[in-house]
């Protein structure tokens, strides 16, 4: 990777969030110092860097700090357009269907699956995997028209949409370990299925994402020390 000394990522190993700002800097090549964040604590530097919400991601970039995932796979991709592919879509109208479904992604997919693990009833849980299941239909029609019959997302090659959506899959094996749900299964959704194993074998994934003990143990570790927060405030 290139070496950048004046880029610093705060971050989580297991949060999505953190998760697919790393792979947007692996995609484009960049080189940073990562610094894990304790969001019991919330350190000084997060705190000075993010002070309104002191959430992860925070990229810091020659001394200014970037917020929000998605804000800042964009910055990347603009500010070293020059390295490495694009995450972006070229095409206009590309571009703007992936944002929509990544808004999609991050508003409806992911509050069902969080929802999944901090379920206070069977029944609560229950409804939570059907929204889940509903979201991944969605995903499913997405992925035929945004791939246009290719590997990903963005066609022949990892884009902005298989970021966001890849960074979700190591919790979607977290939720398979703890609690028996399969998220994206072959027979509902076929296309999502082979992406999702076509994803995981991408330098991409494999270089950043944890492996999915790391999420369980996060999560059991929210269980015993966070009663009355949500997985959610506890990942970002």
């Amino acid at each position: 990777m290139a070496a950048e000394g004046s880029l610093k990522l705060l971050g989580l190993t297991v949060s999505p969030f953190v998760i697919r700002v790393r792979m947007a800097l692996q995609l484009k090549g960049i080189g940073y110092e990562y610094i894990e964040q304790d969001l019991f604590t919330k350190g000084e530097l997060l705190r000075k860097s993010n002070p309104v919400y002191m959430k992860v991601p925070v990229l810091i970039h020659d001394g200014k700090p970037i917020c929000e995932s998605l804000a800042i796979v964009q910055y990347v991709d603009e500010v070293w357009a020059a390295t490495g592919p694009s995450i972006l879509p070229a095409d206009p109208y590309d571009r703007a269907a992936a944002r929509i479904w990544a808004a999609y992604a991050d508003s409806k997919l992911l509050p069902a699956w969080v929802g999944i693990m901090w379920a206070a009833t069977e029944e609560e849980r229950a409804e939570k995997v059907e929204d889940t299941l509903a979201a991944i239909g969605q995903l499913e029609e997405a992925f035929g028209k945004c791939s246009k019959g290719k590997a990903f997302f963005a066609g022949d090659s990892v884009g902005y949409l298989d970021l966001v959506v890849g960074s979700q899959l190591l919790w979607f094996e977290a939720l398979q370990k703890m609690f028996g749900v399969v998220v994206v299964e072959v027979g509902r959704a076929p296309l999502l299925a082979a992406w999702v194993k076509q994803f995981g074998e991408t330098d991409t994934a494999k270089e950043v994402v944890p492996d999915v003990d790391t999420a369980v143990e996060y999560l059991t570790k929210l269980q015993s020390r966070r009663a009355g927060s949500t997985v959610a405030q506890l990942l970002s």
